[in-house]
């Protein structure tokens, strides 16, 4: 136990070489060493001999430049002046998740969307076998959920195998008095999983607005 503690205190081993040299296990160096404070060059010094802690920071690194080559794509795109492209980017900037990973938007006017998806399909062909629709929506209107899902199927021209499930609400006794108020075919919620569409997007933005905005890489 004391020759424990001397290699934790002296010289900032890891468990589990401390349990190697004194051939005991791992749980009882724990035991003998748990109130040890390391120092900070010690604390680095086991983080730099973690293959662990190594491989996560080199996981780290690449998909951080991953995004950042993404970013620099769309920037130029941008600089194409494509119209469609500019709408995509300016729809996401107003309305878009804002998630890193996934391309998402949510509203209720399915020309709006639709024109989300065109940008999409046609700025980084995005199959419908990617895209996700989901629903979500009062009942009570006359229409069934079957009969609101296809209404947003065909208005996207997407196929239902792109069908989530949907979000069904009950309206309060407020929304019950006020005939209309309630939308009666909901909101649609658009959505794409890619890193890179997403990045790709950010860059856009910044390009077009003339704006640096490095904290979007780690959203």
């Amino acid at each position: 136990m004391p020759r424990a503690r001397r290699l934790r205190s002296e010289r900032g081993l890891a468990l589990r070489a401390i349990a190697e040299q004194l051939g005991v296990s791992q749980a009882s160096v724990s035991l003998w060493v748990r109130d040890i404070e390391l120092t900070a060059e010690q604390q680095a010094a086991l983080l730099v001999n973690n293959p662990v802690h190594n491989g996560q920071l080199l996981g780290m690194r690449v998909r951080r430049e991953q995004r950042i080559a993404a970013q620099e794509h769309g920037r130029a795109l941008a600089r194409r002046d494509d119209p469609g492209f500019v709408a995509g980017c300016m729809l996401y900037w107003g309305e878009g998740s804002k998630a890193r990973n996934v391309a998402q938007l949510v509203n209720a006017a399915p020309d709006l969307l639709a024109t989300f998806l065109r940008f999409l399909r046609s700025s980084y062909a995005v199959p419908d076998d990617r895209v996700v629709l989901s629903v979500n929506c009062f009942l009570g209107n006359g229409l069934s959920l079957d009969e609101i899902q296809h209404w947003w199927l065909e208005r996207l021209q997407l196929p239902a195998g792109c069908l989530r499930k949907a979000i069904v609400n009950q309206p309060s006794p407020a929304s019950k008095r006020r005939k209309g108020h309630v939308l009666p075919y909901g909101t649609a919620r658009l959505s794409v999983h890619s890193t890179f569409i997403v990045q790709s997007i950010y860059g856009g933005i910044q390009e077009y607005a003339g704006i640096d905005r490095p904290e979007w890489l780690d959203l």
